[in-house]
């Protein structure tokens, strides 16, 4: 045992000691604060230094340099390259029209938390502290008019039960890692993962990473879909911190009539008029519009070599011209 440590009239003898004052008297309700004030921060020190984390709060622009036809205008309405779809996520990608969106029961369905990755727009950030700690116990990504607000529990509580209701936001925990915040998602409803239909279940999960790297922060998504899926999809986006503010939530959605029937607009099995557009126009052998797998490694390229034929020049979404 060292010799005593003396902080004023507070001596500690070691460790195991119980502390005691010298040329004072006894008073309980100093000798609490004393003892608070002193022997916590040394506490805290000796433990190692506390879990990293980064402040996410803020006004996060979009930046969609990447996949950037798919977060402006859109796909192609049979463009399921690099998707590894099951032979039932084709066949119900297959079936999507466009058009259904138009239907009034279906103009204010939200996508599922995950088109924060795919759709054009930035985010807002901010977290909710307890009141008595001051700990985040959750962060809060604020909502748009085709999304619904994600809230990110960080305080421990477990994922709802498998039989428990789904809901458009899902249901969100968080942990740090150094200084990324990684998230688990479950209970959502089921939607897509690329806007002409290409479907996730409601029994995916969905994992994001939020990796900062000064300004800039990107989200790292893994889709795990057993029904649809047969790897999970990955998805990147990068936002950077901006000035400009943006709204917590998107103007409301109000279903108006759009002239479409009563019936639900779909392709039967088979009769999808697109699934020959990309041949058509860049000579991609549908085998690789229709997805899977094997289409997202570049082995895969090997195999294209006897299908494609370059065709004689680009017509459409052909980048910016030579300079």
């Amino acid at each position: 045992m060292g010799p005593d440590a003396v902080f004023g009239d507070l001596v500690i003898a070691g460790p195991g000691s119980v502390p005691r004052w010298r040329n004072r008297p006894v008073d309980t309700d100093s000798r609490r604060r004393t003892v608070v004030a002193l022997l916590v921060p040394a506490i805290v020190a000796i433990a190692g230094p506390a879990r990293a984390q980064i402040e996410l709060s803020g006004s996060w622009a979009a930046r969609n340099h990447e996949d950037a036809l798919e977060r402006g205008a859109g796909p192609y309405a049979v463009d399921y390259t690099g998707l590894p779809l099951s032979d039932d996520g084709r066949a119900k990608a297959l079936s999507f029209s466009a058009s259904q969106l138009a239907t009034i029961e279906r103009q204010c369905g939200l996508y599922p938390p995950h088109y924060l990755v795919l759709g054009p727009f930035g985010m807002k950030i901010w977290n909710e502290t307890d009141p008595v700690s001051g700990e985040t116990i959750a962060w809060k990504v604020g909502a748009w008019e085709d999304r619904a607000p994600l809230v990110i529990w960080m305080d421990g509580r477990p994922h709802p039960s498998a039989n428990a209701p789904h809901e458009q936001t899902g249901f969100t925990t968080g942990r740090w890692e150094g200084d990324t915040l990684v998230t688990r998602t479950t209970h959502i409803k089921a939607g897509v993962i690329r806007r002409n239909g290409a479907p996730n279940g409601d029994r995916a999960t969905i994992a994001m990473h939020f990796i900062p790297n000064d300004d800039l922060l990107t989200v790292l998504t893994f889709i795990d879909d057993p029904d649809y899926l047969t790897e999970p999809e990955v998805i990147t986006k990068t936002f950077q911190l901006g000035t400009a503010p943006i709204r917590p939530i998107g103007p409301p959605c109000v279903p108006v009539f759009e002239g479409a029937s009563g019936d639900v607009p779909h392709h039967l099995p088979g009769e999808n008029p697109f699934i020959g557009e990309l041949t058509g126009l860049y000579g991609i052998p549908s085998g690789a519009v229709l997805g899977g797998a094997e289409t997202m490694y570049p082995e895969y390229r090997g195999r294209l070599r006897e299908g494609f034929v370059r065709p004689e020049r680009c017509v459409r979404n052909c980048g910016a011209p030579p300079r």
